[in-house]
This record gives structure tokens, sequence and C-alpha cells, in this order.
């Protein structure tokens, strides 16, 4: 993939936007859930404070500490809500490869001695689902950390129903829908789609289209996103109409979008939802210039529609940094154990489960109360630039604070913001002989 924007001088700067991997073999890092046969991981517990007891960060290499247990040596148990499951499995089905890589990692070095493992609960791609997984992990399991959602409604109903006045940090790994950022306690490792919708209105009005018609599938994600484009949107909006998932057809909607006249057609769905569209306006005969959110962009996509059928669609999708030296390494690690590139919400997981990891260490104890004061901090501009589990534990091992560290992720720059949203930067995609090419980097 070519670039065009300038060399990566200074990391942050660029890339801010303004608007052994594999099931690891370690003994105590793995459990299987009840519900979660399918592929889910392990579970773990405990306390940070062993490896910086107090506000100034002050070394607690005795590892006791009260609330955590003293001297236990049991894995830190936090929770993860996936799609492993449902419309949204195939982002499910990356997070957890990114989730176990992350834990190889965390594992290779320790924390204060011991080990951190991960409950997933499968959210079925929905918002009951997901919070049912939430109550487990969080009511249950007792986690003081969950990772979760993938889908930003189901974030939001976790957060809601489950987290909202919990002794609880929730970091969402997927999460883009604008709504979120009305919550600031729910933190998401991903940017926020309004930044894509942004970057759609440019691309669409740019490519000399005065109209469009959009759908979008029925939920806060599809809304929100939809709201933001057409808001930035310069021409007509001739066709606005959202979709329910999971339907054997959406012929009404094609043949609505194809009536509207519109030459550019929008779509702000889902991966299966996407490839039933496509199908249908192919074989309807249908012509149109395709344009995309993130979400419908997947191999499974590929695999399920005729070549032929989508080529010049364009796609904005959340990026990560591929010119970075740690990306490089993990997707070389990634396509090594698992025979294929990562996507960057492989990345984002595995985000995720390093700064879990580091909010754990640099916490006083293993509480939720405890964690939200560490967990923004431990990759905040104030600290040491390191882009590795390894280089920021030692710097907490050796008597370092939260706010010694700065944790530069393989998904690019974290960063929290006041309202829980990271920073990040958007890649631009054309489908090329039906595969997907980078064609540019959108930035600010």
């Amino acid at each position: 993939m070519s670039r065009d924007t300038t060399d990566v001088a200074d990391r942050r700067t660029l890339l801010k936007l303004t608007g052994g991997a594999g099931l690891l073999a370690l003994s105590g890092c793995l459990s299987t859930t009840d519900d979660g046969g399918d592929g889910s991981d392990g579970s773990d517990g405990g306390d940070g404070d062993d490896g910086s007891d107090g506000d100034d960060g002050s070394d607690g290499s005795d590892g006791s500490d009260g609330d955590d247990g003293g001297e236990s040596m049991d894995p830190y148990e936090i929770g993860m809500v996936d799609s492993l499951t449902g419309s949204l499995s195939a982002f499910g089905e990356r997070n957890q490869r990114g989730a176990e890589m992350a834990l190889s990692r965390v594992n290779d070095v320790g924390i204060d001695g011991r080990e951190l493992s991960l409950a997933v609960e499968d959210s079925e791609s929905e918002n009951q689902g997901g919070i049912a997984a939430a109550q487990k992990l969080v009511n249950q399991d007792g986690v003081p950390f969950l990772i979760g959602a993938v889908g930003s409604g189901v974030s939001l109903a976790i957060y809601e129903s489950v987290v909202e006045g919990a002794d609880v940090v929730q970091l969402s790994q997927n999460s883009t829908g604008l709504s979120l950022t009305d919550f600031p306690g729910l933190l998401r490792m991903s940017p926020s789609g309004r930044s894509q919708s942004l970057a759609l209105s440019n691309i669409i009005a740019d490519d000399g289209y005065d109209e469009v018609a959009v759908t979008y599938v029925n939920n806060d994600y599809g809304q929100s996103l939809t709201d933001a484009f057409v808001n930035a949107y310069d021409g007509d909006v001739v066709y606005n109409n959202p979709h329910d998932q999971e339907q054997q057809s959406y012929s009404s909607v094609i043949s609505e979008m194809n009536g509207s006249g519109a030459d550019a057609w929008l779509f702000i769905t889902y991966q299966a939802e996407f490839a039933t569209m496509v199908n249908e306006a192919f074989s309807s005969g249908y012509e149109a210039q395709f344009y995309g959110a993130d979400s419908v962009s997947g191999d499974s996509v590929l695999e399920n529609t005729p070549e032929g059928s989508m080529n010049g669609m364009k796609i904005v999708v959340p990026s990560a940094p591929i010119e970075e030296e740690n990306y490089q390494e993990f997707a070389s690690a990634f396509e090594s154990e698992y025979g294929q590139q990562p996507t960057s919400w492989a990345s984002y997981a595995f985000d995720c489960v390093i700064n879990a990891a580091l909010a754990i260490q640099a916490a006083d104890e293993f509480t939720g109360a405890a964690l939200q004061e560490t967990v923004r901090r431990v990759s905040g501009p104030e600290g040491e630039t390191v882009t590795s589990f390894a280089a920021a534990s030692e710097i907490l091992a050796n008597g370092g604070g939260p706010d010694d560290v700065d944790y530069q992720g393989v998904s690019g720059p974290i960063d929290f913001n006041e309202d829980g949203d990271p920073v990040g930067f958007l890649q631009v995609l054309e489908v090329q002989d039906h595969a997907y090419e980078g064609i540019d980097f959108v930035e600010g």
C-alpha cells in the first residue's frame, strides 16, 4: 500500500485526527467460560499495586497490598465481551486473535510476578446478549476491568445497564458510534466515527457527486454516523433510510436507492447485510458508485459477492500506523500465527489488553476505582514514549508511576481525551479487481 502523506517525523502529531501469539499454553492464562466455547479464553484477577504503590508510583515490590490478597500469585482476571457469533462475528474473530497475542506479550514479562488472563463472553452481536455477558463478568466473576464491545449500541447498553455507577472500567475495542462521546466514563480504543463521516462527505463531493442515496443499519452506530454525514455533506441527500439487521433480502432498499436518481450510494451497515445488498443490486443490473463506512469491508464480503460487483467502491476505515516498527512487528507475528494480515480491529483489541495490563501494574490496588485512576494515564503524553508492554512495565517496575509511561500502541497513539476517545487516523480503501487496495490516508 502506498501512502500519499508526508513522512512520519513526529508520530503523535502526524497521526492525530482533530474532528508467540495464538492460544496461550501457559498455565492459568486461559480458561473457557461456560458459554464461550467457540474460542474465548481465560480470566484474570488480582491487583496492581505491587508494581507502583501510590500516587507517586513508588515501588511496591513486596507485592503485598490488602485488597488483592497479599502475596497471591493467582492471575489478574479481567473480562471481555466480544462478538463471537452474530452479524459482527467477523470482527470478533480478529479481536480474539489480537487479544491472544497481547496476552502472550504480557505473560512473557508478567505483572509483578503474576500473569494476566481474560474471560471472554459472547454478546451474540446484540444489546441484550451484551448485557447478559457483562452481567456475568462483572456481577458473578467480579472483574474490575471490562473490554467490550464491538457494536456501538452493545457497548452503550452494557455501560448504561451494568457499568455506570459500578466499580469497573469499561474499554470498548471496536465501537465507533458518535454517541459514545457523550459518556466520558466509557472509554474506547477505536476512534469516533465522526472522522469517517467527515471524510466520506469530502470524498463523495471531491468525486463530483452532488446527490447521494444513503442507507444505514437501524441502530446507534448507523444513525449517528449517518447524521454526521448528512450534516457535513454539501450536496443533496435524496434518499436516507434505515434497514434492519439480518434480513434475507434488501431488494426494496436497493430498488428505492436506484429510484432516487442518485449516482452515488453510501452504505453504513454490516458485512452480511451489505453483501446481500451488493448481490441484489448486481443481479438487478443497477449501476452506481458505491461508498461505505468501515463496517462494510471484510473478507466475507469479497467471498460472498461476484467479481465486478463493487469495482471502484471507496471505503473509509480506521487504520493502524502501518509504517511504524511496532505495528510491522505485530503484523508479521499475526501473519505468521494465523496466515493472514491483521485488520485494524485486531490491533485495537491488542492494545486494549496491553492498556489494561499497564493500568493494573500502575494501580494501588486491583479495583475499578484504582484502575480508573491509571487507565488513561499510562498512555498519556506526559510520560516516556514506549511501544511495547515490556518497556512500559520496566518503567513501572523501577518505581515509575502511571504518568511516567506513554504507551503508544500498535494501533497508534492512544491519548484518551476527556470524553474517553482516542486519537487515530483513517485509510481510504478502493475495491480493485475484487480486492481492497489502500489509496490514501486521511489526517485531521
